[in-house]
């Protein structure tokens, strides 16, 4: 094989020593190289001079031929580096640039197309010679090539000149910025234009344009088509049925969509119903795992349009928003996650989510939680349940409602469930559900179950989410469930010390044996206590009132709680260190602490002084002159 390749070399030397004049076997020659099995075979041939030669004599067979052959031989990456060259890239460049839509010599253009391409594959030190020659402009205004005579080989050249571009672009962005000067999206859009008249027809041109799309949005960052290109994107994701051009229009749309201006523009042009109706139709041919991926990406694109406020709040008078409420009956876990995701989206203002609760629509999602609430149903579908059913217990108008259709026993089941994106939005959503439900916080406070995984949570969990919900849930149960009751025993500005306060206050009955459950649980206060020193302040607040209440419940004198329990939280105070991280409290965030932070602050630590065991464990760790530290303190005292 060898002696075969080496007698190649030599006849092609020969038909290179007469420039002037080359001979006839030239061709046949040309055409032996370029039909080797493996363009490897030539690695160790240096040939790039005499092919230059032969591209650029005035047979056009031969040149036609010389260019196949580069072509081949540059499938190697030895040979790439070998044709790396001003003077062969020039070459290809001086002749594209000549070109027109009626030329005659489409198969050597094709050929020049092709080894041009296969030069720049991978190859940046091509790429930066046609930059110094200026032979990108060449290259783009290859797309201004858009009416074809040689009809037999327009496919081809489509092909071809959409690799090379590609190719080219993919050098980075700086390739791309300067093609984007070049008005490279100008001839694109052209092209979509013609190609959307018939998608048909024209889908090799699409298929074959399109990646130079993505090309550039991966290496411009916040490149914005015109309007006009992602209506006609759209309009061609709704006429095509090839799966891989579809997924291009998808894709292309996706990064678009990011742009809450083009989520507007898309919504009014029916996109999402568009892709409604194509899921609808096709849904039963998503067998394999190329079809499933296609039809989540659409479906992901309708939820992407609903994420912007103008856009969702438009799709909500049209037909989508009963389409999505249709697809909460789908067998399909795609289309079903869809829908619930999309009404989560709707959810987002209190008028809709009033509306979804009066219509049932939120009956419907607590029927399919309650067939997806265990251990091994679809995570995904999860999460865009308790997201979608959180939003909608928000405004208080609904919380009674939708108590009463029954959340709370549909995700109670729930906290066996340990994914840490679940968890997060269980919790959350039951906190959202408390909110001045006073009897609903007061039975949570009882139930052993959910409490102790919750102080589980709040200390291993490696999510900080979940960690930062499961100390919010159980401030949150102790605040919606006892502040109304013992609010008249905390001090405001103005009054005087809890000490001198308490003897005046008059007792109040009320049932304290959710708080005395929830104290009983191993772990429960300190939690609260290590909620004080969380990173944001809204937790060190919500820690605080949640504490005050725990004092003036078991502490204070007015307090009708057994001795037993009063000196249970004392000696859970001091066992799990209160003063120490009221100091840590004061250090970490003096600065940024807001009036009511520092009256609750001052509260806390004025109930705790009512205890002559917590008096002199504040007093070893220095709370009173820590107190003298706090900016805000300090101003009160000057005005």
């Amino acid at each position: 094989m060898a002696s075969e390749i080496d007698d190649l070399i030599e006849k092609l030397k020969a038909t290179t020593v007469n420039p002037t004049k080359i001979p006839d076997n030239a061709t046949t020659v040309l055409s032996e190289i370029a039909a080797a099995k493996d363009p490897k075979l030539f690695d160790k041939y240096e040939l790039s001079d005499e092919l230059l030669t032969l591209i650029q004599c005035d047979n056009v067979t031969v040149c036609k031929e010389a260019c196949k052959c580069i072509a081949e031989l540059t499938k190697s990456e030895e040979q790439r580096k070998k044709f790396t060259k001003p003077e062969v890239i020039k070459a290809f460049i001086d002749y594209l640039r000549n070109i027109n839509n009626d030329s005659d010599n489409m198969e050597l253009t094709i050929q020049n197309c092709r080894a041009l391409g296969n030069i720049l594959y991978l190859n940046d030190d091509a790429r930066e010679i046609i930059l110094d020659l200026k032979g990108d402009m060449v290259l783009i205004k290859l797309l201004d090539i858009t009416n074809l005579n040689d009809k037999a080989n327009a496919l081809q050249f489509i092909k071809v000149r959409g690799g090379l571009l590609s190719n080219y672009l993919l050098g980075g962005e700086t390739l791309a910025k300067r093609a984007m000067d070049l008005d490279i999206m100008t001839k694109i859009s052209k092209i979509i234009t013609i190609g959307v008249e018939n998608v048909e027809e024209n889908e090799d041109l699409l298929l074959n344009t399109l990646p130079i799309m993505s090309i550039l949005t991966e290496n411009v960052a916040d490149l914005n088509f015109e309007a006009n290109v992602n209506l006609q994107l759209a309009r061609v994701l709704a006429a095509s049925t090839n799966p891989d051009l579809a997924e291009m229009c998808l894709e292309l749309l996706h990064y678009q969509a990011e742009n809450d201006d083009v989520k507007v523009l898309l919504a009014k042009d029916g996109l999402c119903e568009t892709i409604y109706q194509l899921l609808e139709k096709y849904k039963t041919l998503a067998r394999t795992s190329e079809a499933r991926a296609l039809m989540k990406l659409a479906c992901e694109l309708i939820v992407l349009v609903l994420t912007g406020d103008e856009s969702m709040n438009y799709l909500y008078t049209t037909s989508l928003l009963k389409n999505m409420e249709d697809w909460l009956d789908s067998d399909d876990v795609d289309l079903l996650t869809t829908g619930v995701l999309a009404l989560g989206n709707f959810a987002r203002t209190d008028s809709h989510c009033i509306h979804m609760v009066e219509n049932k629509t939120m009956n419907k999602l607590l029927k399919v939680l309650a067939k997806n609430n265990g251990v091994r149903d679809d995570v995904r579908l999860q999460h865009a349940l308790l997201s979608t059913l959180r939003n909608l217990v928000i405004p208080k108008a609904n919380k009674s409602a939708v108590i009463q259709a029954g959340l709370v026993e549909t995700i109670l089941p729930m906290l066996e469930i340990h994914q840490p994106p679940v968890v997060f939005k269980l919790l959350g959503t039951l906190r959202m559900t408390v909110d001045g439900q006073e009897k609903l916080a007061l039975e949570l406070l009882k139930n052993s179950t959910l409490i102790d995984q919750l102080v589980h949570w709040s200390k291993s969990s490696d999510y900080a989410g979940v960690t930062g919900e499961s100390y919010r849930l159980m401030a949150w149960l102790i605040k919606h469930g006892y502040l109304s009751k013992i609010a008249y025993a905390l001090p405001r500005k103005g009054d005087a010390p809890a000490e001198q306060l308490a003897d005046k206050i008059p007792s109040m009955d009320y049932d304290r044996s959710s708080l005395d459950k929830f104290i009983s649980h191993e772990g429960s206060v300190e939690a609260m206590i290590n909620m004080l020193t969380s990173q944001h302040l809204v937790m060190q607040n919500e820690a605080l009132i949640a504490l005050c209440i725990l004092c003036v419940v078991y502490l204070s004198s007015s307090s009708s709680a057994t001795e037993v329990s009063a000196t249970q939280l004392q000696d859970a105070f001091i066992k799990y260190d209160v003063g120490k991280k009221l100091a840590e409290l004061i250090n970490k965030s003096s600065d940024t602490m807001t009036k009511e932070i520092v009256e609750n602050l001052q509260n806390f630590i004025n109930l705790l002084r009512t205890s002559e065991k917590l008096v002199s464990h504040l007093e070893a760790h220095n709370i009173n002159e820590l107190l003298k530290t706090i900016p805000i303190l300090t101003e009160y005292c000057t005005i």
